[in-house]
């Protein structure tokens, strides 16, 4: 597997909105090999927000072939007239490869586990 990580710092009190706009349906989630997108917000008391888009392909060859898709970059053009909003202050970029997953096991099981 394949995560594509976002790390969008905005203004103090906005995260709601950069929320409410990657979870509106997109094209993404019908493209061949598109796993899930994971929406986190960090927790803070007061400061700049932080939202992080964890986006998982199946590999990374599928995210390459959505990135080059005319789809993606159909809407891409579209954006570019907008002006980005005033309340985002930065965008990072991140690739991962999935090495290892761990799973939870049936309840039963787990009063046998052993912590390490």
């Amino acid at each position: 597997m394949f995560i594509q990580m976002r790390k969008i710092t905005v203004a103090e009190g906005y995260a709601d909105q950069v929320v409410e706009r990657f979870s509106q349906p997109g094209i993404v989630e019908q493209q061949d090999g598109f796993v899930d997108m994971k929406i986190l917000v960090k927790k803070r008391r007061r400061g700049d927000d932080e939202v992080i888009l964890l986006v998982t392909w199946e590999s990374e060859e599928h995210w390459k072939k959505w990135e080059k898709s005319d789809a993606h970059i159909a809407s891409h053009k579209a954006r570019r007239n907008e002006s980005k909003p005033e309340f985002i202050l930065n965008v990072e970029v991140s690739h991962y490869e999935v090495k290892a997953v761990k799973s939870a096991v049936a309840s039963s099981v787990r009063g046998d586990e052993r912590a390490f």
